[in-house]
């Protein structure tokens, strides 16, 4: 038996990683909305209900295949580096990288507008009615998530002692920090959501006009306004134990404009798997398939040779993400020479029987990878929990942060299915309360993404005004018979592109059903250096749940891995959307968690 069931309905089908999420997009079916709809309703409401992993001020990245049209494209709500970020600014601040908390990582703003640009190119109902119910949750309050509880206790004595706007929306009136389960409300959040509705309405004179005068509200208008004033005139505590301005501007938002461009896409047997570029890591999704193109389903699921190949494939296609991956605006795009079929055969020949503990990038037209200077740095144990929690460039909980390996981050995701067919998969996240101060008045904080920008200025990645930071926000489309069949993400930071991968051959290429795939025992590898701050390795390393096996574990010791067993339903939040046929929408949530949930109409 599954641990819920698969969900079936006819109007649409919604999964998220929280409840009120999946039941605000759902409700836009009963109103004639689409997909897209269905995914900003649930996308905004998101915002509200998970304050420790995404937020109004952070990013996302959003796949949709519209069923009229027939094409699939990203959009992409990854903002840029502020105008005047250079690496010499970061270096004479005596920084070998850049900060994981605070205004210095501060990039554009862009979930809003990408958010924005989906609902007025693909949906069908008005503002007002999509963003209704964050609108209701950000006022009337919603039970606060343990997770969220926690990390607002721990980072207390930064609110209350320098980010003292946090600490006004964000703690009660004696500086108390609320408990799991408590009711808390953003009244301020709820304002924003208002204004920029209201201007909206008052300036625009259709469905979409109305869209675009919101979204030109908050890059144009006062949240520009408001980030003009206060980012580069105030000096914030960051996790560099110091104070400092950060770089972003009104100019910065109101230069920018969410775009939509063209995915990256690799046949798998007879689907088509289709991917955001190389300025997101999803990419490694491809590359990882392409070298996993031969694997035989009368292989044992989850047994040794399983999971050793699938950890020895996502070693090498990290290993390449590190070296080649970069804004294809700033950087050469080698995409279609790292997916090429020469290409492929040339890195399977390093795939062998024990455990790789190198990082092994691959040469690309006969040039040298390019690996960054690594700094790799670990947390001591004897720090403060609010400073581990302000160098810790993901969500974490404090325990996580002092003792594991790996990052044990987390983010958000949403997808959906309506009757015509179409399909949205999105990742949002950033903005989370833990890592930047809360901007006055406006009841939500910036995203800190600069944090993945290399201060290295021969790589890809490096940093550089305008540049986009490599994002690990990594949502995937699937067609089949040249029709979307599944949407799908996780939460999960570097691990995204190997938990939803996992999920994705259980279910194609091992038979299992979508709640079945989500549902079966994840596991990942830890040998390439994260994308947060602190950067961490640890090379030659698997993390498996306990439901893999004691037999699993074993064997793969034996060939020279280092097993880390962690409890079951650990790992991962996979959320699926998926249809058969017009008319035909169904999906599944992973039970990872406790709060993922998916619903039908």
């Amino acid at each position: 038996m599954t641990t819920r069931p698969e969900v079936w309905g006819s109007r649409g089908a919604v999964s998220s990683t929280h409840w009120l999420a999946s039941s605000a997009g759902a409700a836009m079916y009963d109103q004639g909305g689409t997909a897209a709809d269905a995914a900003v309703a649930a996308g905004l409401v998101l915002q509200v209900v998970e304050p420790h992993l995404n937020g109004l001020g952070g990013d996302v990245t959003i796949l949709v295949r519209d069923a009229d049209t027939g094409q699939t494209t990203a959009v992409c709500g990854q903002g840029p580096m502020p105008a005047t970020a250079t690496i010499e600014h970061y270096q004479g601040l005596g920084l070998d990288s850049v900060p994981g908390s605070g205004l210095l990582a501060a990039t554009v703003p862009g979930a809003f507008g990408a958010w924005m640009r989906l609902l007025a190119e693909h949906g069908r109902l008005p503002l007002r009615t999509v963003m209704e119910p964050a609108i209701h949750y950000a006022e009337t309050g919603v039970p606060l998530l343990p997770k969220a509880a926690e990390m607002i206790a721990a980072v207390r004595p930064v609110f209350t002692g320098h980010w003292h706007e946090s600490a006004r929306v964000f703690l009660d009136r004696d500086g108390a920090a609320p408990r799991a389960g408590q009711r808390w409300a953003n009244p301020d959040l709820a304002a924003t959501y208002r204004r920029l509705l209201a201007e909206g309405e008052a300036r625009g004179k259709s469905r979409e006009g109305v869209v675009e005068a919101a979204s030109d509200a908050f890059y144009r208008g006062f949240v520009a306004e408001v980030v003009d004033g206060y980012v580069t005139r105030r000096a914030e505590l960051d996790a560099t134990g110091e104070a400092h301005a950060g770089l972003l501007t009104g100019q910065d938002l109101a230069r920018w404009y969410p775009e939509a461009e063209a995915t990256v896409s690799l046949a798998f047997g007879d689907r088509v798997v289709h991917k955001a570029g190389p300025w997101s890591q999803g990419p490694v999704f491809l590359q990882q398939l392409a070298l996993l193109a031969d694997l035989d389903p009368r292989t044992e699921f989850l047994g040794p040779d399983h999971v050793h190949r699938v950890t020895e494939v996502a070693k090498l296609a990290f290993a390449d993400r590190e070296a080649w991956y970069g804004d294809p605006r700033f950087a050469e795009d080698v995409t279609a020479a790292l997916l090429d079929p020469d290409y492929t055969r040339a890195r399977a020949r390093l795939l062998g029987d024990t455990a790789s503990l190198d990082l092994r990038p691959g040469a690309v037209a006969g040039r040298p990878a390019r690996l960054p200077d690594l700094p790799l740095v670990e947390l001591a144990a004897t720090e403060p929990p609010w400073l581990v929690q302000l160098r810790e460039g993901v969500p974490v909980t404090v325990q996580m942060a002092l003792t594991a390996t790996q990052t044990s981050g987390d983010t958000c995701c949403t997808t959906a299915v309506d009757a015509r067919g179409t399909l949205v998969a999105a990742t949002p996240s950033g903005g989370w309360l833990k890592s930047s101060p809360v901007l006055p008045g406006l009841g939500f904080p910036l995203g800190t993404r600069g944090q993945m920008a290399w201060l290295d200025a021969g790589h890809p990645n490096a940093l550089a005004g305008g540049k986009r930071p490599r994002t690990t926000l990594s949502p995937t489309i699937v067609e089949r018979d040249g029709r979307g069949e599944l949407a799908f993400g996780t939460p999960g930071g570097d691990q995204q592109d190997q938990w939803t991968l996992h999920a994705f051959l259980a279910h194609t290429v091992f038979g299992l059903g979508l709640q079945e795939s989500v549902d079966a025992p994840a596991f990942h590898t830890d040998h390439v250096p994260t994308s947060f701050a602190p950067r961490r390795a640890a090379p030659g390393t698997v993390t498996v749940e306990a439901g893999v096996g004691q037999r699993t574990v074993d064997a793969l010791e034996a060939r020279g891995h280092t097993v880390k067993v962690v409890a079951d339903r650990t790992l991962g939040k996979v959320c699926f959307a998926a249809t058969d046929e017009p008319g035909s929408c169904r999906a599944a949530a992973s039970p990872k968690g406790n709060q993922a949930y998916a619903i039908a109409r």
